[in-house]
């Protein structure tokens, strides 16, 4: 069974905020940048793509100081899962120090 991570980069429709969500620039794509909600579809490890679960994972705290290298933290509505994942170059993280969007995203 495969334990290392399986690079993803592909785009697609947020089902939060509606965005269209190309690839991301030099990186790998895992979550909206304008809203940093993620779905739920990995089960073992990061882009094997075999959860059966698909909810919703909006982000729920952050780690690190530097805006441009943040640690996502999101947790899966329907399941409860927990994942963290590396902010990208086109991500709004501003929205994480406005007042109330953790609080109304946990």
């Amino acid at each position: 069974m495969r334990k290392n991570f399986i690079p993803r980069n592909d785009g697609f429709d947020c089902e939060v905020c509606d965005e269209e969500v190309p690839p991301a620039p030099g990186t790998f794509r895992n979550h909206c940048p304008a809203c940093l909600t993620s779905k739920h579809v990995d089960q073992e490890i990061p882009g094997d793509r075999a959860s059966d679960c698909y909810g919703v994972m909006p982000t729920i705290r952050y780690v690190g100081t530097d805006p441009e290298k943040l640690d996502l933290i999101q947790k899966c509505t329907i399941c409860y899962k927990e994942s963290v994942n590396r902010t990208a170059p086109d991500d709004n993280v501003s929205q994480l120090f406005d007042e109330g969007f953790l609080e109304n995203n946990i």
